[in-house]
């Protein structure tokens, strides 16, 4: 290894260190014995002559090696154009316009670079002035006035297909739609909505005009800041055309906003609940009290649905209870109410032994019996029944017998006498109510 090693040493300082150092050395001399006559050279006129040449040369294959970037052609695209029509609008439509356009440019790099800069002032325009209503196919120009007449370009499209129709107007009642109305607090409503006018104006080709089936305001509730009870104002509405699919349809609409004036409530009533026990308890027992923890909530909601809301049914299952028990219950919403005051309900079923008491006497009224008979019971018996009544003795020795209704549904019944299922009904939900009798015998004639 050493050998080698010395051998390699030796290679290098023969032919490579020992000859430039010779080099070095002989240039050194050279310079110090000819200093004069180099001097001499240097600024003689022809010598410079030479040299300038030589030094222009040796200039000139850089700078053509590094040219292209320059001189050689190259291409740059302009994307999405906008483009300019210039046309009557208030008497014409025009269909088939581009909005844009792709430009392509080509060129001396340096020139696409000066167009670059200039591309915000430049614009691709149509002059449709003149055509008459029609098909017509127009070449799109652009406007090439401060770009350098060296760049080449191209436009894509080039052509456009256009048809011309007649702007004609027509009167149209106004509607309205409102948005995000699910977005104002449960307990609001937005009551009313008036616009500062009832109708407006559409233009556009007839054909277009015939499609459209309605003009709707867009009315945001978004747009309202801080919704609370009251009214407001909003300015601005958009207003849309739609055909009778729900399609927007493209038409000019004046104006093409309006003003409302939004009236904020907030509807609320306050409805009893029912509790409703399901089931049948365990045997010998019966349901003495039915304590819920609210006995009314309030409820919220448009008018017209709250006010046919007089109480909001709780069940609650005690099928096979023996005992008292508390049970917590979802309150339901009911169709159409947006807010209740109370989500849950306690109620506490308290249990008593079952005891039974007989009302006699109790008259049997006639329901459903079509207006053009009479209906009879065809006797004392027939018309009079015991209602047997099972409880708590707390809530029978409390029970109205005038509170106990029996009736036979005569619905469907022609003229002929039948016997009838007597049904017994109560207004303590805690009271079990059975007739002793099960049907009565009834005679139905015309009137």
């Amino acid at each position: 290894m050493k050998k080698i090693g010395k051998n390699i040493l030796l290679f290098f300082d023969k032919w490579l260190i020992t000859p430039i150092t010779k080099f070095i050395l002989f240039f050194t001399d050279f310079l110090k014995n000819n200093g004069r006559e180099i001097e001499k050279f240097i600024n003689n006129k022809q010598t410079l002559i030479v040299l300038s040449l030589v030094f222009a040369f040796i200039v000139f294959f850089f700078v053509d090696r590094n040219s292209d970037i320059l001189i050689n052609k190259n291409a740059e695209v302009l994307y999405n154009q906008p483009v300019t029509v210039e046309y009557n609008q208030e008497a014409y439509v025009i269909e088939g316009l581009p909005t844009s356009v792709d430009i392509t440019l080509i060129g001396r790099t340096s020139d696409l670079y000066l167009a670059r800069q200039y591309a915000s002032n430049l614009n691709v325009s149509i002059d449709l002035t003149g055509l008459s209503p029609g098909s017509h196919k127009v070449k799109l120009n652009y406007n090439r006035t401060q770009m350098s007449r060296n760049i080449d370009y191209k436009l894509d499209p080039s052509t456009a297909n256009i048809v011309v129709y007649e702007k004609v107007s027509e009167t149209r009642e106004l509607d309205y739609d409102i948005l995000h109305k699910d977005h104002l607090d449960s307990t609001l409503i937005l009551d009313n909505v008036d616009l500062n006018r009832n109708d407006i104006i559409i233009k556009g080709a007839s054909y277009k005009l015939k499609q459209v089936a309605t003009v709707k305001a867009l009315v945001d509730v978004d747009d309202i800041n801080n919704p609370r009870v009251g009214t407001f104002s909003l300015k601005e509405i958009p207003l849309i055309a739609y055909d009778d699919e729900g399609n927007k349809v493209d038409v000019e609409i004046v104006p093409n906003t309006v003003e409302a004036q939004l009236k904020i409530t907030s509807p609320s009533k306050e409805v009893a609940l029912q509790i409703i026990p399901v089931g049948d308890l365990a045997f010998g027992k019966s349901i003495r009290d039915l304590t819920p923890s609210v006995s009314k909530v309030t409820i919220y909601g448009d008018s017209s649905v709250i006010n046919s809301i007089e109480t909001i049914p709780i069940e609650i299952d005690v099928k096979d209870l023996s005992s008292d028990k508390t049970f917590n219950v979802n309150i339901q919403k009911p169709a159409g109410v947006r807010e209740i005051s109370n989500k849950t309900v306690s109620v506490k079923v308290t249990l008593d032994d079952v005891i039974t008491k007989e009302f006699p006497d109790q008259h049997i009224s006639i329901v459903n019996l079509n207006s053009n008979y009479n209906a009879y019971a065809l006797s004392k018996d027939d018309g009079y029944i015991t209602v047997v009544v099972r409880g708590s003795s707390d809530a029978i020795n409390q029970l109205d017998p005038n509170t106990i209704s029996a009736t036979v549904d005569l619905s469907g019944y022609g003229v002929g006498e039948y016997d009838v299922e007597v049904q017994v009904h109560g207004d303590d939900i805690k009271l079990n109510y059975e007739s002793k009798t099960k049907t009565v015998r009834i005679r139905i004639e015309e009137k």
